[in-house]
């Protein structure tokens, strides 16, 4: 247990020192790197804990960011406003929608939540005076604290982990609470939830709705950061990529969604490096993390910890 603790000190001693020791562009990395730990979270919490596949997120992400930037580029309304109204719709479009369609199960919800991102993506196409459209909105403000600017990636990186620490505790707290012991009833033993009179309906609308919470709040953090969002941002692709997050980590681990979230967003990038097959590489790297560790990025570091715990209590041979 003390090795936990003094692990946890010193991943957030390097957690606090790493933007004042890394380059610019690495730096970068890391606050998208947070972003999508956020977004990525709501996505594990369905998966792991509820076994509800979500293509979705990449809806509710563009609420959040095209919530912001209307509001404060067109309207001229304060950042906070930006944040509660994308809160809201997020959570209203998934309340209305979610109700209905969580109905389904297996792969009938994952098409339909796939349907929900493909029609949301064509809406922010089409819904060019409220979005831009392919040309986007740019100028969006950057944020303030107490007068402070957070116009760089360095100011900006506390910010973004703040935010992802704050919602992996909620997001740990929910799946070890007795909300979170239903949630794993209905999705190891829907029959048997059923009987205990378990409303899985609204229990699936319920983390439905958090899971956008999720998605608007990481989207509005984005917006701020880059200071634009296009259409571009909110394809179909993007929510295969918090698929990944969630699946890559360990989809039953919170922490897990961290070492998805720096997993797709440097290893990309370092393979862009070597050329025009960088994406066969990644294709490759997927396959190989899918297969050789089926629980996740998180299932490998834990198999060695516990190696390496198990040689520490074994006595040594004298």
């Amino acid at each position: 247990m003390r090795w936990r603790y003094a692990a946890l000190v010193l991943g957030l001693c390097a957690w606090a020192v790493l933007p004042f020791i890394l380059p610019r562009n690495l730096v970068d990395l890391l606050v998208f790197a947070g972003i999508y730990t956020v977004a990525g979270l709501g996505v594990g919490l369905l998966l792991g804990h509820c076994g509800i596949v979500n293509l979705a997120q990449a809806v509710f992400y563009g609420i959040g960011a095209y919530a912001t930037a209307y509001l404060t580029v067109e309207v001229g309304a304060p950042s906070i406003a930006g944040f509660v109204v994308g809160a809201l719709l997020a959570m209203t479009v998934a309340l209305l929608l979610g109700w209905p369609i969580l109905r389904l199960t297996g792969y009938f919800l994952a098409l339909a939540t796939l349907a929900l991102s493909i029609i949301g993506n064509a809406l922010f196409y089409e819904w060019d005076w409220l979005t831009g459209g392919t040309l986007g909105i740019g100028g969006i403000p950057k944020l303030e604290a107490f007068g402070f600017a957070l116009d760089t990636p360095l100011r900006f990186y506390y910010l973004a982990w703040l935010v992802a620490f704050l919602c992996m505790l909620l997001a740990h707290n929910l799946a070890h609470s007795r909300t979170g012991l239903m949630f794993r009833a209905m999705r190891d033993a829907s029959d048997a939830a059923a009987s205990l009179a378990i409303d899985m309906q609204w229990l699936r609308t319920r983390v439905f709705v958090l899971c956008a919470f999720f998605g608007s709040l990481a989207g509005n953090l984005f917006a701020h950061y880059t200071s634009f969002v296009s259409v571009q941002s909110f394809t179909v692709d993007k929510s295969f990529s918090f698929l990944l997050i969630s699946v890559l980590g360990g989809v039953r681990s919170v922490f897990g969604t961290v070492i998805g979230a720096l997993f797709i967003t440097f290893l990309p990038e370092y393979l862009s490096r070597l050329g025009d097959f960088h994406q066969i590489l990644f294709g490759l790297a997927l396959i190989a993390v899918v297969v050789g560790l089926p629980g996740g990025l998180v299932s490998g570091f834990d198999l060695l910890w516990r190696k390496a715990a198990a040689r520490k209590a074994t006595p040594h041979d004298r």
